[in-house]
């Protein structure tokens, strides 16, 4: 669904501002090349503070805590 909007304002762009709709088609994959490495950043650092708090709360998960 959000695909078919974002499809529908493009197209709109393209009609209003052609030029500006040609440069967004060209510029999308470049901001996203140049924002994957910290999505990829962002995954990894996310998964070592779920392993630090796995490790802190393992002594309650043994006794039964919640």
């Amino acid at each position: 669904m959000k695909f078919l909007i974002a499809f529908f304002f493009w197209c709109l762009l393209l009609v209003f501002c052609w030029p500006l709709a040609l440069f967004a088609v060209v510029a999308l994959p470049v901001v996203w090349l140049i924002c994957l490495p910290f999505r990829i950043g962002f995954w990894v650092i996310e998964g070592m503070l779920g392993l630090i708090r796995g490790l802190i709360l393992l002594p309650a998960r043994l006794l039964g805590g919640r």
